[in-house]
């Protein structure tokens, strides 16, 4: 009898900025979103401090950045759900991208990403209107906390900002570290507006395939083929990694870490 293989863990990317209540949120998902027999790990940078709370993340693992290779991280083993919290002071478009390379090296099945947003903190520095737009345009469950004192208007005005323009994600109030539905948050399967995770399908057609043995090449099944790959390669290119020639972002973000203190 031959050994099964094992199931790929189920992968979680938690964006947001340091101090937004992410490890808070993350110990009630793991509490509460959970089966009993589920083996969750967890990965922090290595640039957030230590918290009480990490004594509830189950297995927790730190993580470095690389100004080359981007993520690097011991690789998990026997672990069901790894949840890779973001350096919540570092640029999020810079780590998603990352993201994918590891994702890749690691073997994992992404679940979902979760953008964590702290509500005050925005509300009283507008610029970061744009940096969360980076976050939510990646994010599949967008978790609205640090809620004291923020005014209702603004709170139906910050999801009006994306509901209006039919993005297709959740979004959750947080209240005292804790969501309604954790299993709802965490329940695998895209709501997020970027494609750049979707997998294509690259094994070619029937109708690729239905060419007659000995006969003249198809030129207008070439064409549509070839078509189909440049609408694929469209589909795939996200608005947020394309590059200027010097190589600077073509659509920046601001410095979070200017805003945090």
């Amino acid at each position: 009898m031959t050994d099964m293989p094992e199931e790929k863990p189920l992968v979680y990317l938690v964006l947001g900025a340091a101090g937004s209540g992410r490890r808070e949120i993350l110990a009630d998902l793991l509490t509460d979103g959970l089966a009993e027999t589920d083996r969750p790990a967890v990965l922090l940078s290595e640039t957030e401090p230590p918290s009480p709370l990490d004594s509830k993340l189950g297995a927790v693992t730190r993580w470095h950045w690389s100004p080359d290779t981007g993520i690097e991280a011991e690789e998990i083993v026997g672990a069901t759900h790894i949840f890779l919290v973001t350096d919540g002071r570092r640029n999020p478009v810079d780590q998603v991208e990352a993201f994918q390379t590891w994702l890749v090296t690691h073997g994992g099945e992404l679940a979902r990403i979760l953008c964590v947003v702290n509500c005050r903190l925005v509300e009283q520095n507008p610029p970061l209107l744009v940096w969360y737009d980076a976050c939510i345009h990646f994010a599949d469950a967008v978790l609205l906390n640090r809620r004291d004192g923020v005014s209702n208007k603004w709170m139906g005005d910050f999801q009006a900002r994306y509901k209006g323009k039919f993005y297709p994600c959740l979004f959750e109030m947080v209240k005292g570290g804790r969501v309604k539905n954790p299993a709802l948050v965490l329940a695998a399967g895209a709501l997020r507006l970027s494609q750049v995770f979707d997998k294509f399908d690259d094994e070619p057609s029937s109708d690729e395939l239905d060419v007659e043995i000995g006969g003249e090449p198809d030129e207008e099944g070439d064409e549509a083929a070839a078509a189909e790959e440049d609408e694929e390669d469209e589909i795939t290119e996200d608005p947020y990694f394309a590059r200027l020639a010097g190589g600077r972002r073509e659509k920046e973000i601001p410095d979070i870490a200017k805003y945090l203190g």
